[in-house]
């Protein structure tokens, strides 16, 4: 191979140089018992400084930091650059290194979130504590992880994770750019393989382009950057951006069953976003591209500069986190400042406030109606199962507020009444500020309850996210990507008027109170973010005792999860006219509505359907029956079209 080639011409030239002889011998790593008991203080290992080692396959991110970091000659890595190049001083720095080192890739293995989750699944099931660890740190510890398994350990532990300044380095530069091309896009679950002595890059590819330099990485690292297609692909992220759990009941025994924790890059394939003229790789999104050209590397003053440079930021949605890392640089050993984390949070603001969600509002007969479009290349909210999102609706006359759906306690981040109910069905229309529209994925155990433990999620109780443009049932990756509960039966959610999917929008139809008739009112609806809800956390800050649980314990105390604003619509509503003689019957809705496989659910807004009879085409009646429930499920018994009749009205149902 050429880097054990090109390690062995060093070797001859500098024969007793240490520095050469690291780079090719490594001593196999010793793994760890992980049913002893874990004690880690809880300040990282790491020195606050990026590491500049090298292991069995991957290159610290200091390495990188040589060339790829911050130039002291204000040449490189900065927009507008010309050749020869001249110095930019007031030139915007945009260097890979340091605008990733804030990111929460870079920090995946010191997210005290993480660490402490992954404690909560091993206390709970401490038998099968050497897999969780091993698959967990696959994706969040990789270049610890994967080193260790091409030496030959079986299994690589949190400990060992927790102790390796490599591993440390997060999601660092080797991880993406080392990755082998084939198969991506098939692997996932942290599944992935690396080509030894190679870096991967976006330039060199085409036959006019200034060609790849390698000699310089290849002196310095060892490693032989070449053009690689799948750096500018959606499926580089794959590997980690979706993921199945193997399913165990309470007892801790394998149920033979898996579910899917997360598929964010399965539900992109599910979109307008995957092909055709709407075409956008995740990169797009997350690693944006200059228009201007930017010299990639420093210290060589003969580089051309490049176009479509891209932005190492990586934001997400996260910001919760990314504060509570910025508030504890030193106690968490972490390798980026305050301010480099103020920029990815603000970047962060902006992708939430900017690029997620369109909010529309409008007034119906007696309901305002709010309709959410998403906007991102995924369902939202996307990836690990805590976020959630919701819609806030107040609406107020004369100064007090007579109707408040979605309330929240600033002190707490918790939403009003929330704690009390086990989990929140998805609404078509809300006719009480006690019934929240929330946006999440519910897992539940095998006795059908809900789920804070991913080894213990045996079924999706509820997903509602937001699908993103172009979904459809019927996608090959349907099934992966699929919507449960009521949101399955709305008939305008990800449907437009005549039923057609992949809207990527929701509408939710909130009553107005009898007392509100003949008023001004103000109605104003915010749509709320949150990535660590205190629900969802509650279960493992129960443990005490275990060091990583009760440092986050102690970092979420201190850092209340205050939700994002992602989404905001405000009018004012004249009420006095339009609603002097209030219509009370709303139309009953139904979805999905036609039906392929006959099942329907039908919804009214009144609260109750009383008696009901369903009539054929032919007007024969075909079922009946009586309901105190303001919803009913039917099953249609064969194609055709069909009339439900109630004491709140008819709908017309159709059975394809």
């Amino acid at each position: 191979m050429r880097r054990a080639t090109f390690l062995f011409l060093l070797a001859l030239l500098f024969a007793g140089s240490s520095a050469v002889l690291q780079l090719g011998a490594f001593a196999p790593k010793t793994v760890i018992d992980v049913h002893q008991g874990l004690d880690i203080h809880w300040r990282s290992a790491s020195n606050g400084e990026l590491p500049d080692t090298v292991n069995a396959l991957f290159a610290g991110s200091g390495k990188c930091a040589g060339c790829h970091g911050e130039d002291p000659n204000d040449l490189a890595s900065i927009p507008g650059q010309t050749f020869p190049m001249e110095p930019m001083p007031e030139g915007q720095d945009v260097n890979v290194v340091d605008d990733w080192r804030s990111s929460i890739m870079a920090n995946s293995t010191k997210d005290p979130f993480w660490r402490a989750k992954v404690r909560h699944e091993v206390l709970t099931n401490p038998s099968h504590a050497a897999g969780l660890e091993d698959k967990c740190t696959s994706c969040h510890a990789p270049v610890g992880h994967f080193s260790a398994h091409h030496d030959g350990a079986e299994y690589y532990s949190l400990l060992e994770a927790l102790s390796d300044s490599m591993a440390l380095d997060g999601v660092n530069c080797s991880i993406c750019h080392q990755q082998d091309a084939d198969g991506i896009g098939t692997r996932f679950s942290g599944e992935m393989t690396f080509v030894e002595d190679t870096i991967y890059g976006q330039y060199g590819g085409g036959k006019d382009e200034y060609p790849v330099q390698s000699q310089n990485m290849q002196n310095f690292i060892g490693f032989y950057p070449e053009f690689g297609a799948h750096m500018s692909q959606s499926e580089s992220c794959a590997a980690c951006h979706s993921l199945i759990t193997e399913s165990v009941d309470l007892e801790g025994e394998y149920t033979d069953s898996t579910v899917i924790e997360q598929a964010t890059y399965h539900e992109w394939l599910n979109s307008i976003y995957a092909e055709g003229p709407d075409a956008v790789e995740c990169q797009g999104c997350h690693v944006p591209r200059l228009d201007e050209p930017v010299t990639i590397a420093a210290g060589y003053a003969w580089l051309q500069p490049r176009m479509n440079y891209g932005l190492h930021y990586f934001v997400g949605g996260n910001t919760h986190m990314l504060r509570m890392l910025r508030d504890n640089v030193d106690s968490l050993g972490l390798t980026a400042t305050e301010a480099q984390f103020d920029s990815t949070i603000e970047r962060s603001l902006d992708m939430l406030q900017n690029q997620t969600l369109e909010v529309n509002m409008d007034l119906t007969d007696v309901a305002f109606e709010v309709e959410l479009l998403n906007l991102a290349g995924h369902k939202y909210p996307s990836g690990y199962p805590a976020r959630r999102s919701w819609i806030e609706l107040t609406m107020v006359a004369d100064g007090d507020t007579a109707f408040h759906s979605g309330a929240w306690d600033p002190s707490t981040g918790s939403i009003e009444g929330q704690l009390d109910v086990a989990w929140e069905p998805h609404h078509d229309i809300i006719t009480d500020d006690g019934q929240v529209q929330i946006y999440e994925l519910v897992l539940g155990d095998v006795n059908g309850d809900p789920t804070t433990l991913l080894e213990r999620a045996y079924a999706h109780l509820k997903d509602n996210r937001l699908t993103p443009q172009g979904f459809v049932t019927n996608h090959p990756v349907g099934d992966t990507t699929a919507v449960y509960g009521d949101a399955a039966f709305d008939t305008n959610f990800n449907l437009s008027a005549d039923g057609t999917e992949g809207t990527g929008a929701d509408k939710v139809y909130y009553q107005i109170p009898e007392s509100l008739f003949g008023q001004n009112i103000e109605v104003t609806c915010k749509v709320w973010y949150q990535s660590m809800p205190p629900k969802w956390v509650a279960p493992m800050l129960e443990l005490e005792g275990d060091s990583l649980i009760d440092g986050f314990r102690q970092l979420y105390t201190e850092f209340i999860p205050t939700p994002e604003l992602v989404g905001y619509a405000s009018m004012t509503a004249d009420l006095t006219s339009v609603l002097e003689t209030p219509e009370r019957d709303l139309e009953l809705t139904a979805g999905p509505n036609p039906t392929r496989n006959g099942q329907v659910l039908v919804q009214s807004p009144t609260g109750t359907i009383g008696n009901w009879v369903l009539y054929d085409a032919a007007g024969r009646r075909v079922q009946n029956g009586e309901t105190s429930a303001s919803r009913l499920t039917l099953k249609l018994p064969a194609s055709g079209q069909y009339v439900l009749k109630s004491n709140v009205g008819s709908i017309r149902l159709i059975r394809q």
